[in-house]
């Protein structure tokens, strides 16, 4: 319906448009000839769908949004009047404004200026509906963002696999013209878990906003354009006075010169935000905050701007009762009502066989399952002990040495049909297209319950054989699978849950027969999540190792993370990635908003050949 609306709304403004122009001269010369013709807020609507229609049909999900809502005759205006921006639009652009607090950027929402408008203007209605859209952009891209819709982290690390609940844009907008305040519902799409609003108390703690001051001792900057290297205007002379950058020439006190830019770049610094040595609306709200000393070192500003971005990959909504393992943490959690229920050890996978993060539903509990090797274990260690590679899982043998199946109680079957290995032909055959298995008994490597969760990486819980791991430190021993300390109880608490099961029920089920498996008759929702730092209860900070370098990987800010996986996909089709003619360090730098340090460290976390970058970078005159 919608989009046939705007088919049409977009052929009538062109024929009202060709009317106009089969007017006498005096009367096309008329200012807002259209708006006269059929109305200004008519008028604004259709000059709002041509703009949307035009740009839209690049493929931006925004504009098509906007088009689609706009196309609707009976369709709110909701940012613009006759006076310019609304008090609507002016909440929602303060809100906006408030996006470094919750680890967003409000740089990079760029919001609408409406200054001494005057609706009699001859472009009046061109510059409300570009007003319009402007904010409509602004408040799309940060609902996305809140929600966690900034990168395709999958493309810097398959492992790194979320299920995003990304909003519907037309429904945003939908919303947005019914709600009484818009600046609220704006902030819901910001996680509300706890943990978040407590790192975020964290995130403003570390750049200097937990200390008192007089109000009084601050200049404050008032709203205004963005200041930068060679722009004269009469705030500069209070950004001098703010920063303590007194010029050398009195006359010069309202240029932004190199002394100003310097100041500027060291107070973004010290406070944890990326130095660009601009005053935008995000640093004039840091600049007009208290004095406040830093408490806080950059990198943990990082760290915990990267957990909080962790937070917009689960739903806000958790569910009263589910499964959470946080994998630095080697610890699994059994979660009801907001509270630990259950708490138990975990052991995770191994920096090179990672456990992904990720979220399902658990779906089935197995006891005395079966074990089916997986061909990346066939491949990496049961073939090299056959071959005479020996080492790995199973340990060594001989020249095409099948002993390592007998040894471990592993049985091979083509199809259905069981085959004995010592008779087969390792020379010829893969043995990715055999079964091969292990029956349960005592020495199952998955113990006597697996806890299943379907899945593309094809990981899930389980018990072990190897208990002695449990008592390490650092428990990350595993293929990708965790190893549960305590599954007997977890099962226990699951199907208690789930089914009524006692204790006695599930020891019964332990003791019946091989590869019984129980339904749940409700999904379990299970997160397997990746923090590597917390806010206890307290208010003081836990951190964990990052086991796996993903925080290293998220810590070059948004734009590099942007060039990052263009260069990720070149090193796969080009060896002289680096040297590519768009390969231009100062363009990315500055067009990106990072540092070459950032951007090198984004290099070098897809392996590229760094030396190549420093080498163009020395060259670079």
């Amino acid at each position: 319906m919608r989009s046939s609306s705007r088919a049409s709304l977009v052929l009538f403004s062109a024929a009202a448009i060709g009317c106009l122009a089969a007017l006498s001269p005096v009367r096309a010369a008329e200012p807002d000839g259209l708006a006269a013709l059929i109305g200004p807020a008519e008028a604004l609507r259709i000059a709002i769908v041509t703009r949307a229609s035009e740009k839209g049909a690049k493929g931006s999900a925004e504009m098509k949004a906007i088009a689609d809502y706009y196309s609707d005759s009976e369709a709110t205006l909701l940012w613009v009047d006759d006076n310019g921006l609304t008090s609507r639009a002016k909440s929602v652009m303060e809100e906006i404004g408030k996006a470094d607090e919750y680890g967003l950027r409000a740089s990079d929402y760029a919001l609408p200026k409406l200054d001494n408008f005057d609706r009699q203007s001859p472009n009046a209605t061109a510059a409300m509906a570009d007003a319009e859209i402007k904010l409509d952009i602004a408040v799309l891209r940060y609902a996305r963002d809140a929600r966690g819709g900034r990168f395709d982290w999958t493309k810097i690390n398959p492992n790194l696999d979320p299920t995003l609940a990304l909003p519907d844009p037309l429904q945003v907008m939908e919303s947005m013209a019914i709600r009484s305040d818009p600046a609220v519902y704006l902030r819901s799409f910001q996680p509300d878990q706890p943990q978040f609003q407590a790192l975020r108390k964290a995130l403003i703690a570390a750049r200097g906003g937990n200390v008192e001051e007089k109000k009084d001792d601050v200049v404050r900057i008032p709203d205004g354009p963005v200041l930068k290297i060679g722009v004269e205007h009469e705030q500069v002379a209070l950004l001098r006075k703010r920063l303590d950058v007194p010029a050398a020439d009195p006359a010069k006190e309202n240029l932004f010169d190199a002394n100003v830019e310097e100041a500027v770049d060291r107070f973004q610094q010290e406070r944890g935000y990326r130095p660009d040595g601009m005053v935008g609306p995000g640093t004039r709200r840091v600049l007009n905050q208290q004095n406040r000393q830093q408490t806080s070192s950059p990198a943990r500003t990082r760290q915990i701007l990267i957990n909080m971005e962790r937070w917009r990959w689960l739903p806000n909504d958790l569910g009263s009762f589910y499964v959470t393992v946080n994998i630095p943490e080697f610890t699994l959690w059994v979660m009801e009502d907001g509270k630990p229920g259950f708490t138990t050890r975990v052991v995770v996978g191994k920096p090179d066989k990672q456990t992904p993060v990720f979220s399902n539903e658990m779906q089935t509990i197995v006891f005395n399952p079966y074990w089916n090797v997986p061909n990346s274990i066939k491949m990496e260690e049961l073939l090299p002990s056959i071959t005479g590679g020996g080492g790995g899982f199973f340990g060594g043998g001989g020249f095409y040495d099948a002993s390592v199946f007998a040894r471990n109680g592993l049985r091979v079957a083509i199809g259905t049909r069981e085959v004995d290995p010592s008779q087969l032909d390792w020379s010829r055959i893969d043995i990715r297209s055999l079964n091969v298995y292990q029956p349960p008994g005592p020495t199952n490597v998955l113990g006597v319950v697996k806890f299943l969760f379907p899945n593309k990486h094809d990981v899930y819980m389980h018990d072990t054989t190897q208990k002695n791991l449990f008592a390490k430190t650092v428990r990350a021993e595993s293929h990708g699978c965790m190893r549960v300390q305590n599954p007997e109880q977890l099962a226990t608490i699951l199907l208690q849950q789930d089914q009524g099961w006692s204790a006695q029920r599930v020891a019964s089920a332990i003791g019946a027969t091989p590869d019984f498996q129980v339904p749940l008759r409700q999904k379990i929702p299970v997160y397997i999540t990746y923090f590597t730092l917390k806010v206890d209860g307290d208010g003081s900070i836990a951190t964990f190792r990052d086991l796996y370098g993903h925080d290293a990987r998220m810590a070059s800010d948004a734009g590099c993370w942007h060039l990052l996986v263009w260069l990720d996909d070149r090193r796969h089709t080009s060896k002289q990635a680096a040297l590519d003619e768009r390969w231009q360090v100062g363009y990315w730098t500055t067009a990106l908003r990072c540092t070459e340090g950032e951007l090198l460290e984004a290099v070098a976390a897809v392996g590229l050949a760094v030396v190549e970058v420093r080498r163009y970078l020395a060259n670079r005159a």
